[in-house]
């Protein structure tokens, strides 16, 4: 590598992040708001509260640059389309060499009802595809994620894509505000705390 190249390296890390927030979910209108996009809601509110604009696009991401707690931190929205987003979480860790220890990601469940938030330190995908996606392409399962109930539908018959690319109702809204912002919380004591600490606050 070039003297010149290895200088443009130096100075595209400079302050390089310490950490990375993804949220997950569907790009575009269609998806705004579902179920689903539980992720993308709780960055945005994240972001909003620490001044982050999420503006340009790298990593097959949205992302934006921001500080929490003294470290720097990169969050990102993968414009992926859910299935696919390891191949955003992974570029974007692979670039600056984070650990997937420090990559929080912060998704939808099934398995949650609404307002209930979950922080695990790591764990199995659980049969979420977002998450089967970092897995496979990270290689690990070792990364702490803040887990946001959307519940499940309560005739047995409905199908459950029908249901996660569905809107919340107008009953649930407070509660799904409550845990989004408790999730913004949860994701900043992770930061400033570790994951047992927020588990041990917000489970």
């Amino acid at each position: 590598m070039s003297l010149l190249n290895i200088f443009k390296r130096q100075k595209q890390v400079a302050g390089a992040p310490e950490w990375i927030i993804a949220g997950l979910g569907n790009p575009g209108p269609k998806y705004e708001h579902s179920r689903h996009n539980a992720g993308f809601t709780a960055l945005d509110a994240l972001c909003e509260k620490n001044s982050v604009k999420l503006r340009k696009i790298r990593f097959f991401s949205l992302i934006g640059y921001g500080t929490i707690s003294d470290s720097n931190i990169l969050f990102v929205k993968p414009q992926t389309f859910m299935n696919l987003s390891g191949k955003a979480v992974s570029a974007a860790a692979d670039y600056y060499r984070i650990p997937m220890e420090r990559v929080i990601v912060i998704y939808d469940d099934v398995s949650l009802p609404v307002g209930k938030i979950r922080v695990r330190k790591k764990g199995s995908a659980g049969g979420h595809n977002g998450i089967k996606d970092i897995i496979r392409l990270c290689g690990t399962e070792d990364f702490p994620r803040v887990k946001i109930g959307i519940g499940s539908p309560e005739n047995p018959g409905y199908e459950l894509t029908d249901w996660v690319l569905g809107r919340f109702g107008k009953e649930e809204i407070p509660a799904v505000k409550s845990a989004i912002e408790r999730a913004a919380l949860a994701a900043e004591k992770i930061i400033a705390e570790g994951a047992e600490a927020a588990a041990g606050e917000f489970n």
